[in-house]
């Protein structure tokens, strides 16, 4: 056997993601929150980047989005090539002097929307009162003894969000105080009847027979909640006036009071705080033509530092001019990225404009079906640049809020043997069981049926798909007698 040294020759392709390219595929994925913090990095560590003073409304709204357009077309720009791959210049193509004479206006300004065109604030976010803190006031004021309020304590502590003691036993408790679990149990009571009545409850049946008892509601609730609870879930009506040997009305009047409880008395203490949605884009109609406005309240305004004019000039060669012309080119991109990202959102909004006109005019039953190819053959970028632009994306329309991902669903026959959106399918189907009769609810077969004189050709089972991706429990679930 013998080892010989040689060159080969060997040809093959490969993709490549430059730093440029992976920080342009992120920025294009952000939301609006996100992007911002991102923005607010870079200017913390790149030393050429500043943030420069948004244009007044007045002055924004002297240029119309053709004159943005065409100013963005003049101004330097990358290349970008298939699918949204930005090939950045190198140091030896670009000019630097040059650019820092004429450059002095960073990021392109779109028209914007005056105040009175924005969307109202109903409220501030603030820090809640939490069920602990609740809980904790009234053990406090309620004469508790030090013991008891050492138990009661570690009680209310292992309270999930819905009041409920449902991950750690009694007898766990008592071991960890060294108490009897008798006497834990003891407290345990005194904390279920603390406001709001019910909390500290181990499963939902204790929850609501604890409520009852205290609004005193009756024996025949109490006796269905302790006796018949398994039935009462069902619905099985029936077999509980059969069992208790009363007549049905009176099972269905106990059945109401018993739906007037609260299954999760901790709920209206949640932590979670409200998040406002702030739209990336508007679809505003004007002389009666929809246009899309992009939304850039709050978005830092970036611009290239002249300050740093001198050390190009001055230091011929140096390390010092070397790391600005790094930092010149990541601040560059930078920018680039960002203009890049909203001209791909406006794109993608005025292919809405075109393709759900119908949508904008009269509201979701209108919807037409829309996927990422249509918008990627009108915008000339790829499918997977689509997506990620439009994830966690939001636009302010005529008809509401909505993400972006919202207008791309699959289609079903219609009457007219066009395609109808599946979210348009969806709508039907929650305004068909919105109007049913409760004692008499639709099932799925009927549901089936109906759309079928209205001409959407749709199976059972998919009628049963869409029901519970809207959430909607079965007709013997919705069933209600009273």
């Amino acid at each position: 056997m013998s080892l010989d040294l040689g060159l080969e020759f060997k040809q093959s392709q490969q993709l490549v993601l430059t730093p440029q390219l992976q920080q342009a595929i992120r920025l294009l994925q952000l939301s609006r929150s996100e992007l911002i913090e991102a923005v607010r990095e870079e200017l913390m560590s790149n030393p050429l980047l500043e943030e420069t003073s948004e244009l007044t409304s007045t002055e924004a709204h002297t240029e119309s989005l053709e004159e943005v357009r065409a100013r963005e077309a003049r101004e330097a720009s990358p290349e970008v090539e298939g699918d949204g791959e930005i090939t950045a210049q190198t140091q030896d193509q670009i000019d630097w002097e040059s650019y820092f004479e004429n450059y002095n206006s960073p990021m392109p300004q779109t028209p914007r929307l005056n105040d009175d065109e924005l969307p109202n604030v109903e409220a501030t976010l603030s820090r809640g009162q939490t069920l602990f803190d609740h809980l904790l006031w009234q053990i406090q004021v309620s004469g508790y003894s030090p013991q008891e309020q050492r138990v009661a304590l570690e009680i209310i502590g292992n309270l999930n969000e819905d009041g409920y003691l449902a991950d750690v036993s009694l007898k766990e408790i008592a071991q960890e105080l060294d108490q009897d679990e008798e006497y834990v149990e003891e407290v345990l009571e005194l904390v279920q009847h603390l406001d709001p009545v019910g909390v500290g409850a181990r499963n939902l049946q204790e929850c609501l027979l604890i409520q009852a008892q205290f609004c005193e509601l009756g024996a025949i609730v109490c006796d269905i909640l302790s006796q018949h609870f398994n039935h009462w879930i069902k619905k099985n009506y029936a077999q509980i006036a059969r069992s208790m040997g009363i007549e049905l009305d009176e099972v269905l009047e106990a059945s109401r009071l018993i739906s007037q409880l609260d299954p999760k008395p901790g709920r209206i203490f949640s932590g979670e705080e409200p998040h406002y949605i702030t739209p990336d884009i508007y679809i505003r109609k004007i002389d009666g033509e929809y246009r899309a406005v992009f939304n850039d309240d709050g978005m830092p305004h970036l611009k290239i530092s002249n300050f740093y004019r001198a050390t190009l000039s001055n230091q011929g060669q140096s390390d010092v001019k070397k790391y600005v012309q790094e930092k010149l080119n990541a601040a560059s991109f930078m920018i680039r990225s960002l203009q890049q990202r909203q001209q791909t959102i406006v794109r993608v909004a005025e292919c809405i404009i075109e393709l759900q006109r119908d949508f904008l005019d009269h509201g979701v039953e209108a919807l037409k079906p829309m996927i990422l190819r249509d918008v990627a053959e009108r915008t000339h970028t790829h499918e997977s640049t689509i997506s990620r632009v439009t994830t966690n994306k939001y636009v302010h329309t005529p008809q509401g809020i909505f993400e972006l991902k919202f207008f791309f669903n699959s289609g079903v026959v219609g009457e007219s043997g066009e395609d109808m959106a599946s979210r348009a399918v969806q709508n039907k189907i929650k305004q068909l069981i919105d109007h049913e009769q409760p004692s008499h609810p639709l099932s799925d077969q009927k549901l089936t049926e109906i759309l079928e004189t209205e001409g959407i050709h749709i199976a059972r089972r998919t009628v049963a798909k869409y029901r519970e991706a809207l959430k909607i429990p079965s007709s013997s679930q919705r069933k209600r007698m009273f």
